[in-house]
């Protein structure tokens, strides 16, 4: 989409500091850290969000789990972390692409609200 922030640092029109990519993925730091570590994986074709995932492209959402395993390795996330998809407005979801949160470096305890 053409006007969609996250396909605009995707395709390298807009900066950020990139973590991780391959042809389906992009991953970056967050300029607006929640967490030590706060990082975002998208996938490079625009889907909405987790509500959009079917058939036709689930494998592109595996592939940005799978880069989460291996950015978390990459940043030595030995400890743990959590992996958050925002779903929709009322979930918190501001921009709508398909984006997957990795925070990690303190502990965060069991409660997400």
């Amino acid at each position: 989409m053409s006007d969609c922030l996250f396909c605009k640092i995707a395709a390298g029109e807009i900066p950020s500091t990139a973590v991780y990519e391959d042809e389906d993925v992009f991953a970056f730091r967050d300029i607006n850290p929640q967490a030590p570590t706060h990082i975002l994986v998208i996938p490079r074709e625009h889907i909405g969000s987790v509500a959009e995932i079917g058939a036709d492209n689930a494998a592109l959402a595996a592939k940005c789990l799978e880069a989460v395993a291996k950015i978390a390795e990459q940043e030595h996330l030995d400890s743990g972390f959590r992996v958050i998809s925002n779903c929709g407005p009322d979930a918190g979801q501001t921009v709508f692409h398909l984006h997957f949160h990795i925070l990690a470096g303190k502990p965060m305890g069991e409660k997400l609200v």
